[in-house]
């Protein structure tokens, strides 16, 4: 049995950590990948994961393999396929820590998985089925990730849902919207960025709160403000955490997904439906996560920079 699976890309980040005098950067590789951080968050804190995805028969895809299975995340569901490489990402920093990708990705081989191809007893022997939209870019992955998501759904486990928006990855902003939307509608707890309910319908994170509650079915939504902290709400009530002060931050990568794994931790551990939890569960989840986020940014990558619960805690 699992607490959660996750379906998507387990890719390498390329982050820059010097740059010569002609401007050209010196980069480490680093594992990472949305679902992959949000279950390395899971596993460091507690909780039984694995995920289900693609990867190339390659170096990369065998180093980021064996780096889940030394974190415990089982890895039975990742298939390796010689006909496709590794997926890329290409990571740019700003003086704030800020980040942004560019993918080495046409094709991936995260973006390679076929429906036939899914371990579908990972999906039975879970209570949360996790995904974002990387999966959803295109073809055959988007037919994955639906086939999983009605698996799952049609099984009675919770979804969670992260658009996790990358604009480069799409073909255009309307096909964009028109998979979030989707995703959006499946789930019953969502983490999303004000930045990304500004894109879809150009209200305040607390309106996009509502509208999701209300319109969309979601019973959980966690809005992430970036350094601001966290906008949460479900039936029971809504308030607002700030993130920890005093944090240097050096990259953000892989932070918002910290930040869902380790809010996914904390709500496992109350086992309840997520429209059930009170407005104070919901602060103290919110807390915790904002903070391992945060701690998350002092050092470069995504899974690798997860703190420990010890850590974190002396933070809170």
């Amino acid at each position: 049995m699992y607490d959660v699976v996750a379906l998507g890309e387990l890719l390498i980040d390329f982050a820059p950590v010097s740059t010569d005098s002609d401007g050209y950067p010196t980069l480490k590789a680093q594992p990472g990948g949305a679902p992959g951080n949000f279950l390395a968050a899971l596993q460091k804190y507690g909780c039984t994961t694995a995920l289900i995805g693609k990867v190339g028969e390659d170096a990369f895809g065998n180093l980021l393999v064996s780096t889940l299975d030394k974190l415990g995340v089982a890895t039975k569901g990742i298939l390796k396929d010689p006909s496709v490489f590794t997926t890329l990402a290409f990571v740019t920093l700003d003086a704030t820590g800020n980040r942004e990708f560019s993918f080495a990705r046409k094709p991936g081989a995260d973006t390679c998985l076929r429906p036939e191809e899914l371990n579908i007893s990972l999906l039975d022997s879970c209570r949360v089925f996790h995904f974002g939209t990387l999966s959803l870019t295109g073809e055959p992955s988007r037919s994955a990730t639906k086939t999983a998501v009605g698996y799952a759904r049609k099984h009675g486990k919770f979804i969670s849902f992260d658009p996790n928006l990358r604009r480069s990855l799409w073909d255009s902003e309307d096909a964009a919207k028109e998979q979030i939307e989707w995703g959006l509608r499946q789930a019953d707890i969502v983490k999303i960025s004000d930045e990304e309910i500004e894109f879809l319908w150009g209200i305040s994170p607390e309106e996009g709160a509502r509208k999701l509650l209300k319109e969309y079915g979601v019973h959980l939504v966690y809005v992430t403000l970036g350094p601001k902290g966290c906008y949460f709400a479900n039936p029971q009530g809504n308030g607002t955490v700030a993130s920890p002060s005093g944090i240097h931050v050096v990259d953000t990568t892989g932070a918002g997904d910290i930040f869902g794994g380790s809010a996914m931790s904390r709500f496992l551990k109350l086992d309840k439906a997520p429209g059930e939890l009170t407005a104070e569960e919901i602060r103290e989840i919110t807390r915790f996560a904002c903070c391992a986020a945060s701690l998350s940014t002092q050092t470069h990558g995504g899974i690798t920079s997860v703190v420990d619960e010890e850590t974190v805690r002396a933070n809170l």
